[in-house]
């Protein structure tokens, strides 16, 4: 699924028009996919009804079209009109012609035929304003919103809200929303998702979000030029590596993971955990003795490299060591619970100065990422294709740009970091970005605070430095671990009955059962 702002949706449906694809009949294919969708997801609803809010709009039309077809499926349907709209229009002549019923709001004094209509219809469609709307919201909408808001919240068995488009009241592109928009049960949006809609607090009025077809946009070059799409599971499915029968554990690769220090113990065990988990065939762990005797009979099947330390940190002279290892490494991890000991920022400058040539499917995380910022042209003395993975936090520190502003423009920052620096991003967070430079943006559709722990990354760079490992490229590899551990962590929460308590061992937990979910879709 693809996702674009309000003006990338206006030039590509201008360009379809302009091509033979006319609005009308994109009005047409969206309103009949709509109607489609609802005759799947709710028939059993059917003799309860279904009412459309229609707004004077491209939505009201939507609207209108979808009730027509809910008609031929043997819907009872109703168009309520916010605003007037002339009876000669042919969208409402058709649904009249199908039997279908229409109030005006001018003739609805007190709004009570509104309410009352609320109460006997199972589906309430939304179709007031759309995607082009910017607040504030206009009082005459602002009461007719409120009122559907307050009127549903009183009914017992509560109808159906599904959104057309959008939720009526929601800026499209920074997400942000009025107090009276009415939550959707589900938002049928035409031809891609709008990126405010991955934004709180638009997101969270959404509730579940399908697509509905306007045509063929894919010979518009308007559209091939849209690089930016939301992960789903269909897409992790095709990109995981395969798993033959007849393999071995060098079928499936070694992942070398440079990690730990006295105070962050447990971030090696997590990262070291999460890459067997990702299905790595062999996980090696450099560190030093402190974190090796923590940690050894918890992970039987690591191989270790122990290394110097310095007042309990990774030592410098621990370079020397790695010349072996590093060159058969198949992902490299650096920078889980390292700490920020100038002993290890000399480690990390000396490690790229000995093998920048044979470093290969790097991974940069954490403490890593803040040591790496104090080297001097640190973009050019990573390798290609290496997989950067900062918080807004870290981002700000690579980047020196307030992290308010970084948040404001998640998918800008991220988009102009990867392609100045030439390299993989993923920009964590609620709705995580990951970004191939001069390529593809992915954004993950989850916003969860079972994801807000400490520790949490850890797992993330080990599931993406296995894949690495598996032989999965850096940007797919990047976007299959963050789509995995997000998923992870969802079901973390759904077990243990709140997001509040999950830890980062829980979400180590609940990976093999995201794969297990995915391998049982395959077949």
């Amino acid at each position: 699924m693809k996702f674009v702002t309000v003006e990338q949706m206006k030039k590509i449906e201008q360009e379809a028009n302009q091509k033979g694809l006319s609005y009308e009949q994109m009005m047409e294919n969206a309103g009949k996919n709509l109607g489609e969708i609802i005759e799947r997801e709710y028939a059993s609803q059917k003799n309860g009804g279904a009412v459309g809010l229609v707004g004077p709009g491209n939505n009201g039309g939507d609207t209108l079209v979808a009730l027509s077809y809910l008609r031929d499926y043997g819907w009872r349907a109703t168009a309520y009109l916010v605003k007037n709209r002339d009876l000669s229009d042919p969208l409402l002549e058709r649904f009249i012609h199908k039997g279908g019923k229409v109030f005006n709001i001018n003739q609805d004094e007190g709004l009570i035929k509104l309410k009352i209509l609320l109460h006997e219809n199972n589906i309430v469609l939304d179709g007031i304003l759309g995607t082009g709307f910017h607040l504030p919201l206009r009082p005459d909408i602002a009461n007719v919103l409120r009122i559907v808001k307050d009127t549903i919240s009183e009914v017992f068995d509560p109808p159906f809200v599904i959104a057309v488009d959008c939720p009526s009241g929601i800026d499209c592109d920074s997400g942000d929303a009025a107090d009276e928009v009415i939550p959707a049960n589900l938002t049928v949006t035409m031809a891609a998702i709008k990126i405010g809609m991955l934004r709180i607090p638009a997101f969270n009025l959404c509730g579940r979000i399908e697509l509905a077809n306007i045509g063929d946009l894919e010979p518009l070059e308007s559209w091939q030029k849209i690089n930016r799409f939301v992960i789903d599971s269909e897409w992790v499915k095709q990109k995981l590596p395969p798993r033959p029968d007849d393999s071995h554990k060098g079928t499936f690769g070694t992942a070398l993971i440079i990690a730990g220090s006295k105070n962050y113990i447990g971030a090696a065990f997590l990262a070291a955990k999460a890459a067997y988990l990702s299905g790595c065939g062999l996980v090696t762990l450099a560190a030093i003795d402190e974190v090796r005797h923590a940690l050894a009979g918890q992970l039987p099947e690591v191989t270790w490299i122990p290394l110097p330390d310095k007042g309990g940190f990774v030592s410098e002279e621990g370079v020397y060591i790695l010349q072996d290892y590093i060159p058969k490494a198949n992902g490299l991890l650096i920078g889980p619970g390292f700490g920020l000991h100038s002993s290890t920022e000399k480690f990390l400058q000396k490690l790229f100065e000995e093998y920048k040539s044979h470093v290969s499917a790097l991974i940069v995380d954490a403490d890593g990422l803040k040591l790496l910022a104090r080297l001097p042209d640190w973009p050019k003395r990573l390798p290609p294709e290496t997989i950067l993975t900062p918080h807004p936090g870290e981002m700000s520190v690579l980047t020196q740009v307030n992290t308010n502003e970084i948040q404001m423009q998640r998918v800008f920052t991220a988009e102009h970091y990867a392609n100045l620096w030439n390299q993989i991003i993923i920009l964590k967070g609620a709705f995580s970005i990951i970004v191939e430079p001069h390529g593809r943006t992915a954004m993950n559709p989850v916003a969860s605070s079972a994801l807000a722990k400490a520790g949490t990354g850890d797992v993330l760079a080990g599931l993406i430095t296995g894949l690495r490992a598996q032989g999965v490229n850096s940007f797919e590899a990047a976007t299959i671990g963050v789509w995995i551990h997000a998923q992870a962590g969802l079901l973390a929460a759904s077990k243990i009955g709140t997001a509040r308590s999950v830890l980062s061992s829980d979400i180590l937990k609940a990976i093999s059962d995201v794969f297990q979910e995915l391998e049982n879709k395959q077949n």
